[in-house]
């Protein structure tokens, strides 16, 4: 029995695995074949990623805020998102490292796991009801396709389920449309985002020319605000502000895994800074305007691109019509598609690498979380947990603490300096990561306080009683918890430096001199040598390709 377990644990290693914890080939810098992303992939990227926020308005409307304030609060949160996303692609940019390599760096060999494997169970919930609203638009594809021959399709399942015989056949179906990209690491989708955007425009344009059309442009009161005080008003664009940037939380802290790829290493700097606020702000607009038309001629309240589609067929149903709504809907299915590859496949696959990376590599983590979406039973979330629904959108807070420090850490005590043979050596000879029994303490301290100040009102936003204060604090939620770590962990280490801080200092190493700042077009890390689990770093190699000559410094 026992030869029979060895046997399968033999044959479910990974064979670049090489018996180490601490590597295998998702861990290791990005080697230059699949550094293949130009500024024009990560415009493509992120247009694509961002046209999926035609529903953000109505989160301004349901704060308080009116039309046109909702419209530049989306705008102002963007702007902040992007120069943290900025910020915190820099390391990955430049040593082709993912989060949880970078992760490491900043929060020690052990440490790192706690942060990446709560990102890890985010993206597996995540993902699950991402894929959730993918079924809503095969729905209405299969609506437009058959009409009655599917909506007549007889329910077998309880109505205590919380989903129709007909539902969950669109969510299978969502769920083989995404089988396929599991096999993919994200260098070899490139086109498939430029693809994604170039049939998002006219999706998007096409449902907001309809509802245009369709009212002759009457918008009605246009969701008016009710007049408030000047500091309810202040409050109400700071929680704005704070929700635009919550949604896109999840983007801001996987930066690495999307710019570890890049061929030149300011290709995803600028595309960021112009791409994001843009084209969030675009959707968001326009989704405003249409529903505000569409809500105003028939006294509904319609906000789901898919509930407008089902609206449109149930109100007029004719051959164009249904044709119309299935090149919409399919449109909108590969944003969805490329959305939950974006944020949530991706992340998965890389934290599970680490989580375990003698069995799983990025391509395993993805037929993981593929597999687990089902588990996750996304739709009796969206139809009976409210309040879980809160705590995902209040989990942001928590991942805004961890871009803080990493981007504390990178500019302002590492300088730009990574040590890649450091970070997959787990022993106590490791003067760089190791540092209080594989634990950042100070990265530690400094995360607690951070959360702890928004924290009672992201618990009074599930529904505990709390002060008005905590409440206000828990409005600044993401921006609050940010900017207390960041200023937390400068304060800390300043007084009380860790190891690898020292080591950097005392060695007069200049911005970024670990990754020998040449020509990105001649110059990659492309790994470092492995050893076993416990095997010291001083037998490691680290492998520089310069200008074709690969030269070996050990």
């Amino acid at each position: 029995m026992a030869r029979f377990g060895s046997r399968v644990v033999s044959a479910l290693e990974l064979e670049s695995s090489q018996d180490s914890r601490w590597s295998n080939e998702d861990l290791l810098p990005t080697p230059p074949e699949q550094c293949t992303w130009r500024w024009w992939n990560y415009v493509s990227f992120y247009w694509s990623i961002s046209f999926t926020n035609w529903t953000l308005g109505s989160t301004m409307i349901g704060i308080g805020l009116n039309w046109w304030q909702s419209i530049v609060v989306i705008f102002v949160s963007q702007l902040i998102s992007s120069v943290a996303m900025a910020f915190n692609s820099r390391a990955a940019s430049v040593y082709h490292l993912g989060f949880p390599c970078v992760g490491r760096s900043v929060f020690g060999m052990w440490g790192s796991y706690y942060f990446v494997g709560a990102r890890a169970v985010l993206a597996i919930v995540w993902f699950a009801i991402q894929m959730d609203f993918g079924a809503e638009y095969m729905y209405n594809i299969l609506r437009a396709i058959f009409g009655h021959h599917y909506t007549d399709i007889p329910n077998h399942i309880p109505s205590s389920a919380g989903i129709t015989t007909q539902k969950m056949l669109a969510f299978f179906l969502c769920w083989l449309v995404h089988l396929p990209f599991c096999h993919f690491r994200p260098y070899q989708l490139r086109k498939f985002f430029i693809f994604k955007t170039f049939i998002s425009l006219p999706a998007m344009f096409g449902l907001f020319i309809f509802a245009m059309a369709n009212t002759k442009g009457q918008l009605g009161t246009m969701y008016t605000a009710e007049a408030r005080s000047t500091t309810a008003t202040a409050w109400m664009i700071i929680a704005g502000i704070n929700s635009g940037l919550g949604n896109t939380a999840t983007l801001i802290t996987n930066q690495p895994d999307y710019c570890r790829w890049t061929k030149t290493r300011n290709a995803p700097l600028w595309t960021q800074l112009l791409s994001n606020p843009i084209a969030v702000t675009l959707s968001a607009s326009l989704g405003i305007l249409a529903t505000a038309a569409i809500n105003n001629k028939y006294g509904t309240d319609i906000w789901n691109q898919w509930d407008m589609m089902e609206f449109i067929l149930d109100h007029y149903w004719s051959g164009t019509t249904r044709f119309a709504v299935f090149l919409v809907a399919f449109a909108w299915l590969v944003q969805i598609l490329g959305t939950n590859i974006a944020a949530n496949m991706i992340s998965f696959g890389a934290d599970s690498s680490m989580l375990f990376p003698r069995f799983i590599n990025m391509r395993r983590g993805q037929y993981i979380v593929q597999t687990l979406a089902w588990a996750v039973v996304p739709w009796e979330i969206l139809t009976s947990a409210t309040k879980f629904e809160d705590f995902l959108s209040g989990y942001a807070l928590f991942m805004g603490a961890v871009v803080a420090i990493m981007v504390c850490e990178y500019f302002c005590f590492a300088k730009g300096n990574i040590f890649l043979s450091s970070l997959y050596d787990g022993t106590k000879l490791n003067k760089n990561y190791r540092y209080y029994g594989g634990w950042n303490i100070q990265a530690v301290i400094a995360y607690i306080i951070a959360i702890a100040l928004p924290f009672p009102g992201f618990v009074g936003s599930l529904g505990a009683s709390v002060s008005t204060t905590a409440t206000r604090m828990g409005d600044l939620g993401w921006i609050l918890s940010f900017t207390t770590a960041f200023v937390m962990y400068y304060i800390i280490c300043t007084f009380w430096p860790t190891e690898n801080q020292k080591l950097i200092k005392k060695q007069g190493l200049t911005w970024e001199q670990t990754a020998q700042d040449t020509d990105p077009q001649d110059f990659y890390l492309t790994g470092a040598g492995l050893g076993g689990a416990d095997e010291p770093v001083a037998a490691h190699q680290q492998v520089v390709v310069e200008k074709g000559v690969v030269e070996k410094d050990v």
